[in-house]
């Protein structure tokens, strides 16, 4: 998912250097993309913003993020708090737009084979998409073959409602 292609991005686009924390699972070094996951209201950072590493501190165990300009510090502590973004989910791709974006499709995937999803990829890219992988995946995610059926208690509320004012 993301978190490979992340990886795999990592060392093609920005290799690790003798500057680099490991945290959580991930290494970060000056220069990578990143995405906060959480909001922090300290820090006027808010899930889903995207900035560039700018500074590691080994010293002081701190990590600047520049946010459009804006440098924020990050305690090693707090590094959960990010994940690497030269790649992306579209669920977390939403409400932004990006200069290219490149779409995976596979059938091993089915349940993420929705209309709606590629969509909503598709229209992320402003000026190149790609899609890779399966013609059959692309196919059934076109199709939307497969309806699905949201499972709520929004009738049931609405019948107890009714039943309550009675």
């Amino acid at each position: 998912g993301a978190r490979s292609l992340n990886i795999e991005l990592q060392k093609e686009l920005n290799p690790p250097g003798e500057i680099r924390v490991e945290r959580f699972g991930w290494t970060f070094c000056p220069g990578d993309k990143v995405m906060q996951v959480e909001n922090d209201y300290d820090k006027d950072v808010y899930n889903g913003d995207l900035g560039v590493v700018s500074r590691i501190d080994m010293e002081e165990g701190e990590l600047d993020v520049n946010f459009d300009g804006r440098d924020v510090t990050y305690g090693f502590g707090d590094l959960d708090e990010l994940v690497l973004a030269h790649a992306t989910t579209i669920h977390n791709s939403q409400g932004s737009e990006y200069p290219a974006v490149v779409i995976p499709l596979s059938t091993q995937h089915y349940p993420m084979l929705e209309r709606n999803l590629v969509y909503t990829g598709v229209t992320r890219g402003k000026r190149l998409v790609v899609l890779i992988g399966q013609s059959k995946a692309l196919e059934i995610a076109v199709k939307g073959a497969r309806a699905k059926r949201r499972w709520s208690k929004l009738g049931e509320w609405i019948m107890e409602m009714k039943s309550k004012r009675a």
